[in-house]
C-alpha cells in the first residue's frame, strides 16, 4: 500500500508544480493585456480570468492539497514521523513551496479583481522561484543526502543565471532597445 501512497503522492506533486507554473504564466499574459489596445484587452482579459480560475481552482489548489495529505501519509507510512535530516530540509522546502502558492493565490485574487501589481517581467521572474524549489525538493527526494542538494543547487544557481538573462534579453528584444 506504501507504494501506491508514494506513487500517487509524486503525481499530485506534479500536477501541483504544473499548475504553479502555468498560473504565473496566465498572470504574465493577464500582466501584459494591459499595453494592448482597449478593444485587445476587452476581448482578451475574461478569458485569461476564466482560465486562471480554472486552473487554479480546478487543478493547482486540489492538488496542493491532496499532495499534503498524501505526503504526511506518505511520512507516516515510510517513516512513522521518524525525520532523517534531509527529510527535514525538504519539509522546509516543501514549506517555502506552500509559502509561494499562497504568494501566488494573493496575485490571483488581485488579478481577479482587474488589479495588476506586478509587471510582465516581474512575474517571468516569479515564475522561476517554484523552478528553485522543484530542483531541491527532487534532489533531497533522490539522494537523501544535504550535501548532495547543495551541489545541485550550485548547478541551480547557474541555470538561474541563465534564465535571469535570458529574460533579460527577451525583454530587451520586446521593447526594442
Amino acid at each position: 500500500m506504501f507504494l501506491y501512497i508514494k506513487a500517487l503522492h509524486i503525481i499530485f506533486v506534479v500536477t501541483w508544480f504544473a499548475g504553479l507554473f502555468y498560473i504565473v504564466r496566465l498572470f504574465v499574459y493577464y500582466a501584459e493585456t494591459l499595453d494592448l489596445p482597449d478593444n485587445e484587452r476587452k476581448v482578451l482579459q475574461p478569458y485569461l480570468l476564466k482560465w486562471q480560475r480554472l486552473l487554479w481552482y480546478g487543478i493547482t489548489f486540489p492538488s496542493a492539497i491532496i499532495t499534503a495529505v498524501l505526503g504526511i501519509s506518505v511520512w507516516y507510512s515510510g517513516y512513522n514521523f521518524v525525520t532523517p535530516q534531509w527529510l527535514w530540509v525538504k519539509l522546509g522546502l516543501v514549506v517555502g513551496l506552500y509559502a509561494y502558492h499562497f504568494m501566488c493565490h494573493g496575485v490571483f485574487l488581485q488579478q481577479q479583481k482587474a488589479v495588476v501589481r506586478y509587471s510582465g517581467y516581474q512575474l517571468r521572474i516569479w515564475n522561476e522561484v517554484a523552478t528553485v524549489f522543484l530542483f531541491g525538493i527532487v534532489f533531497l527526494a533522490v539522494l537523501k543526502n544535504t550535501t548532495s542538494m547543495l551541489w545541485g543547487l550550485l548547478g541551480l544557481i547557474g541555470l538561474m543565471v541563465v534564465l535571469f538573462g535570458g529574460i533579460w534579453v527577451y525583454k530587451r528584444i520586446r521593447t526594442g532597445k
